[in-house]
């Protein structure tokens, strides 16, 4: 899409298209447009791929659920979540072996995907772990029985809301039984679509599932990022002609500019608390690191002041660090920062070329990120560096609230696919779409 752009901004220098992207700053790839080493930016005008980092919850409205909840007086076996060591993250853990039976169509169909994402696998009931039996008659019913102990470890049923919603409550119980750890399917992700050459800002399911458009502005924009615990985003758009950052609010529909210095505006971050935004600004020279107040954008405050571009920042969970990218040494490095300033220093991620695009696990632990050698990867780091685990080959990475899946963007045949992966197994599955391409995922948390 190019846009008709006048010659300067008033007040301050004008960013085309070409000069943004999503990994801005990012170092030592000429752009065939510009010849200019800037990443692995886009050079069609339309493709701006800011940096977007830091997810926020979408609450979800409870419907009247449970009008039975019946539990064993025989203790279920519970399969223990595996702590995380980057030993057993790269052999893999074994997939838990359960058997669906009763259900049928939409009902049958989410259960099996909602498991199978969360370390799931469906197999025989004669070998399966744990037997999973119901209906879908008007409501869900079901109850889940430990086949090796007998131990009846869940039965439930649910009313007053659709039949996938329904599936979704007890997928995430049975993730709850079984594991110990809250069930991820009625969470919510963000994410960019491209359909009849327009570039637009969906919210969904995390399955794909009730897609709806956030933005219709028939505009450049860049990966959301949502405000912890509300139904808030935030994004970089061209609405304006300029590269701007804006917020947006689900409920009341109320947009309001947050960033709009002259210059790039990107990557805006979310602090866990939600009362600061940690961005990309150039209005002084080249891109640097700010954080500011989320709600208006004042009190700037200017972390980083090097010669080279700084990109894609992302908080700590405890709100005093904020990890993001430069290439201060010549080639992206991942860096740490104090989120009220300091020095900047270097994470080691060992055995992961050209690191852009880290997320920081809800846990605190880990740091996801893409690495940008020959094909693009997705990697695990200690949240303190070290050695690197490549998970899958894709981009743009996001946590889910659990701290064990992370929703990314796949290409393959020419368009750009949401992918899910089980960090802990390495299962992928695609997010089923009707059309056009997504990319730069942002789940909610």
């Amino acid at each position: 899409m190019n846009l008709p752009f006048p010659m300067k901004r008033p007040e301050g220098q004008r960013v085309s298209p070409v000069q943004t992207s999503k990994r801005t700053g990012t170092g030592g790839m000429p752009c065939p447009t510009t010849n200019r080493k800037v990443g692995r930016r886009c050079c069609a005008a339309g493709a701006l791929r800011c940096r977007r980092r830091s997810s926020a919850a979408l609450p979800i409205q409870r419907f009247a659920a449970l009008a039975l909840l019946l539990l064993s007086t025989t203790a279920p076996r519970l399969v223990a979540q595996p702590e995380f060591d980057i030993v057993r993250i790269r052999e893999g853990i074994p997939l838990i072996p359960i058997s669906l039976s009763g259900f049928s169509g939409e009902v049958r169909d989410v259960l099996k995907f909602d498991l199978e994402v969360q370390g799931f696998t469906n197999v025989a009931p004669e070998v399966a772990q744990y037997n999973i039996t119901g209906s879908n008659n008007g409501q869900v019913e079901g109850r889940v029985t430990d086949r090796i102990s007998k131990a009846n470890v869940l039965a439930v049923r649910y009313t007053d809301a659709s039949l996938r919603t329904q599936a979704h409550a007890f997928a995430d119980d049975i993730v709850l039984k079984i594991t110990g750890k809250p069930g991820i399917a009625r969470t919510k992700i963000a994410f960019k679509s491209i359909r009849s050459n327009n570039s637009e800002l969906y919210v969904a399911d995390y399955d794909g599932a009730n897609a709806a458009p956030v933005t219709a502005d028939q505009a450049i924009v860049a990966a959301p990022t949502w405000v912890p615990g509300r139904r808030m985003l935030y994004y970089t758009s061209y609405k304006s002609g300029y590269p701007d950052i804006y917020s947006h609010d689900l409920g009341s529909r109320e947009r309001k500019v947050i960033a709009q210095h002259p210059g790039l505006n990107t990557s805006p971050a979310l602090s866990p608390d939600g009362k600061r935004i940690a961005m990309i600004l150039s209005f002084r020279g080249s891109p640097d690191l700010y954080v500011a107040d989320a709600a208006t954008g004042g009190n700037l405050k200017q972390l980083t002041k090097t010669r080279e571009d700084e990109s894609s920042p992302c908080w700590s969970p405890d709100g005093r660090t904020i990890c993001f990218v430069s290439s201060r040494e010549g080639t992206p490095g991942l860096y740490l920062i104090s989120a009220d300033g300091g020095e900047m220093r270097r994470l080691r991620t060992a055995g992961a070329s050209r690191p852009t695009e880290p997320e920081w696990s809800p846990n605190g632990k880990w740091i996801v990120f893409t690495s940008m050698w020959r094909n693009f990867a997705i990697c695990l780091v200690p949240a303190e560096g070290g050695d690197v685990v490549t998970l899958a080959d894709g981009e743009d990475p996001s946590w889910a609230p659990n701290s064990r899946t992370v929703i990314f963007t796949r290409r393959a045949r020419g368009r750009s696919t949401l992918s899910l992966l089980d960090v802990l197994t390495k299962g992928v599955k695609d997010v089923p779409q009707n059309s056009g391409s997504s990319s730069q995922p942002s789940w909610a948390k």
